[in-house]
């Protein structure tokens, strides 16, 4: 089943792309909570006129993304955590605490934009992936102290 995204959806695709995905995603999942519509020819051309409409828009939103990117590409975050006297931390560090963090430096940045791979549970160096459009992703290296 072919589907038109009418937002980002996470480890499938961005706005406006078209996808396979199978009927049961689609119909039950997708199509219900509003995040794609399904990829009739009709609604293809629809999606064409807008991206036409909307090139020098995205074009302006990617610039800026490249303008946040090179002003994060230098950062590095230490987030202070409650640890056990071993040095595991109670809880884990989250993007939530990423995004405040960039926050205080002066870059506001979506949690959401924020990817970790590992869960953070002990003190250390780690790396995010903020993915600030389709095409332009930053990793910033943060360090995890105890409090």
């Amino acid at each position: 089943m072919q589907v038109i995204l009418k937002e980002d959806v996470v480890n499938l695709g961005y706005k406006d792309d078209v996808v396979t995905v199978k009927s049961g995603y689609g119909r039950n999942y997708l199509i219900p909570q509003g995040k794609a519509v399904i990829a009739s020819p009709s609604a293809l051309k629809v999606r064409e006129e807008n991206l036409k409409q909307r090139a020098h828009k995205l074009e302006k939103i990617k610039a800026d993304a490249v303008a946040l990117a090179a002003a994060l590409e230098g950062v590095s975050l230490t987030i202070g955590a409650k640890t056990s006297s071993t040095g595991t931390i109670f809880g884990s560090v989250n993007n939530i605490q990423i995004a405040e963090a960039l926050e205080k430096l002066g870059h506001v940045v979506d949690r959401k934009q924020i990817v970790i791979k590992d869960t953070v549970k002990e003190v250390g160096h780690y790396k995010a992936t903020i993915k600030l459009h389709k095409e332009v992703s930053v990793e910033i290296p943060f360090e995890v102290v105890a409090e």
